[in-house]
């Protein structure tokens, strides 16, 4: 199901270059467009309660799998309606400024929900749901190394080896910001900056990494926690020193719905959590 309209100051960017993915493994793996939005399908309690309020949910792009499976196992419990969006951070954070119908916003990074709850348009400044973490993907047949302190890629641009590296765009998506800031700590990027492919989110940046459109990518741990796209290559985490945390952090917006409220306190709960756990996530003591 391809998402439906949203209207004009949220529609889909342009498309990324299409020509250059190859596998169509890594597509259905992602089930993210180039366009980096993506509505869940409906599920069996969905259906059945079609006349329910839905609740839509602008969550960060890297949240993709561990999200889809939390959605799901809340919506058997509760019988709520979820309308799953993933995208940018930044996008959303403008798009919510723009009136767009998002009941809660996961943010990749805090800082755009502190700067909604300063405006006035969240019920509150929301909570920590997790802090993300980055590395270095590398598909198998690459030339490239996984390693994660980044030596390989200036030695792969050295001898040549390296032509394309995927990352989110860093304008706008924090999982881009981070790897900026990690090729700037390894002093690598106003060499590399050139050959980079930029994804409009970070599943569409391992989207990239991992189809042939370039030799390897820096993207989201908790996209390569899903068996699927782990199987497409190899990964070795970026040393957190490297980057500013990715504090990830979730909120209510305005006039949210009962199902955005009840899915909200649910994702705090110890049952929600131990996905996010599982699929890279950590959560500091005492985060609020």
């Amino acid at each position: 199901m391809r998402p439906a309209a949203l209207g004009h100051w949220w529609q889909r960017p342009p498309e990324g270059p299409a020509a250059l993915l190859r596998r169509r493994e890594a597509l259905s793996v992602l089930g993210v467009w180039s366009a980096g939005l993506a509505l869940g399908p409906l599920t069996a309690t969905q259906a059945d309660s079609a006349t329910a309020p839905v609740a839509t949910i602008a969550a960060a792009s890297d949240l993709k799998f561990a999200l889809e499976a939390i959605a799901a196992d809340f919506e058997r419990q509760s019988g709520h309606r979820l309308r799953l969006v993933f995208g940018s951070s930044g996008q959303f954070f403008t798009q919510i400024r723009q009136g767009a119908p998002f009941h809660l916003f996961m943010s990749a990074d805090e800082d755009f929900v502190f700067r909604l709850a300063d405006e006035g348009r969240t019920v509150d400044r929301g909570q920590v749901y997790g802090v993300g973490r980055i590395g270095l993907f590398v598909p198998h047949g690459s030339a490239l190394k996984p390693d994660g302190q980044l030596k390989d890629l200036a030695a792969a641009m050295a001898d040549g080896r390296l032509q394309r590296l995927a990352i989110a765009n860093p304008t706008h998506a924090p999982y881009g910001a981070r790897a900026r800031e990690a090729l700037m700590h390894a002093g690598l990027w106003p060499a590399i900056e050139p050959r980079l492919v930029i994804g409009e989110n970070i599943s569409q940046a391992a989207q990239f990494a991992s189809t042939g459109a370039a030799q390897g990518g820096i993207i989201a741990l908790s996209l390569v926690m899903a068996p699927a796209l782990a199987a497409l290559g190899r990964f070795e985490l970026i040393p957190e020193g490297f980057h500013k945390p990715l504090v990830q952090r979730m909120v209510l917006v305005k006039g949210a719905p009962p199902a955005a409220v009840a899915f909200y306190a649910y994702l705090a709960q110890p049952q929600a959590q131990e996905v996010m756990a599982r699929f890279g996530f950590t959560r500091p003591a005492g985060a609020r």
